[in-house]
């Protein structure tokens, strides 16, 4: 069963997202912002990491381009769930595989994920 990171400081969001990969049959570990997130995908080594932009401490921005300098880390997909800035993450193809905009549905977040993952 892949394992995947969750970045996400809103809780409510959070637990949605973990049942929602739960129940499509992965394992899930979440953060409440980057810098926990990037100690899990330090100790666990994910096969994908989900983030938010803004979140306190170290955003999904930052996340992604410490994971991509990291020869370790390079290679995990990095999808950005993000209400304002998917913008931002689309204008950084290199760092982001997918962004997805909030709210976004859960048949497209499990698609995009499903896809990463083959």
């Amino acid at each position: 069963m892949p394992l995947i990171v969750i970045a996400e400081d809103e809780f409510l969001i959070a637990d949605v997202l973990v049942m929602m990969l739960e129940d499509a049959g992965y394992e899930v570990a979440s953060a409440p912002h980057g810098r926990a997130a990037l100690a899990l995908v330090r100790e666990k080594n994910p096969a994908l990491v989900v983030t938010d932009f803004m979140m306190p401490l170290m955003t999904g921005l930052e996340l992604a381009k410490t994971m991509r300098e990291d020869k370790d880390l390079a290679h995990i997909p990095i999808v950005l769930v993000t209400g304002a800035q998917g913008g931002i993450g689309r204008a950084h193809p290199n760092i982001f595989d997918a962004v997805l905009d909030k709210p976004y549905n859960e048949e497209k977040l499990i698609e995009t994920v499903s896809r990463l993952l083959s």
